[in-house]
């Protein structure tokens, strides 16, 4: 079921980065997709814990991507997302994540991924209520759900995995027309 996060009444203070900073530059895509693996839970839920030892005991985190969704093939890379109350005060977020080992790859406007140094688990850090949280879960709860879209976003990955990328960020935009078609079916079956 998606829940939708609720604006923190903590407004923020003030103002956010403007532009994007990718710590490390464009990196090529290095892995391919595997076969569902049992451990991808696992290792979120240790990371879950991890980071809910260091955060604020009221933080969200859910694991999203790929690896969330039992049966489907994916790059192995666990993703996660982090609902925190103001993205700004990045003292108490940034600073606890990657005193934890974390590493900073992006900061940009109302976003932060920090990664393993291994790069196999990304933790995206959101404020409470940003809409990219609701279309996470909106697609990942619809892929959990629904045979079809969960091959059709297989097979889209599988045919894109035949080329070679070198930005990682220029996939990721490949599937963009797919995912966005999947989504709104998500949205009509919620809606009815």
């Amino acid at each position: 079921m998606l829940r939708r996060w609720g604006v923190s009444e903590r407004r923020t203070l003030r103002p956010d980065v403007t532009t994007l900073e990718l710590v490390g530059g464009v990196e090529p895509l290095a892995v391919g997709l595997h076969a569902y693996d049992e451990q991808w839970p696992v290792t979120f839920g240790e990371h879950r814990d991890r980071i809910a030892a260091v955060l604020a005991a009221d933080v969200v985190i859910e694991h999203i991507g790929s690896t969330s969704v039992p049966g489907l093939a994916a790059k192995p890379i666990v993703d996660i997302v982090v609902a925190v109350d103001d993205i700004t005060a990045e003292e108490d977020y940034l600073d606890p994540l990657l005193a934890a080992g974390y590493v900073l790859r992006v900061r940009e406007p109302g976003h932060r991924l920090v990664r393993t140094p291994q790069r196999d688990v990304h933790v995206h850090v959101y404020e409470r209520g940003d809409a990219a949280i609701d279309e996470y879960l909106l697609l990942r709860d619809h892929l959990r759900t629904d045979d079809s879209d969960r091959t059709l976003y297989e097979d889209t990955k599988r045919a894109l995995m035949d080329a070679q990328w070198d930005d990682m960020n220029a996939y990721a935009d490949a599937k963009t027309d797919v995912i966005t078609a999947i989504k709104a079916r998500a949205r009509s079956a919620r809606g009815s």
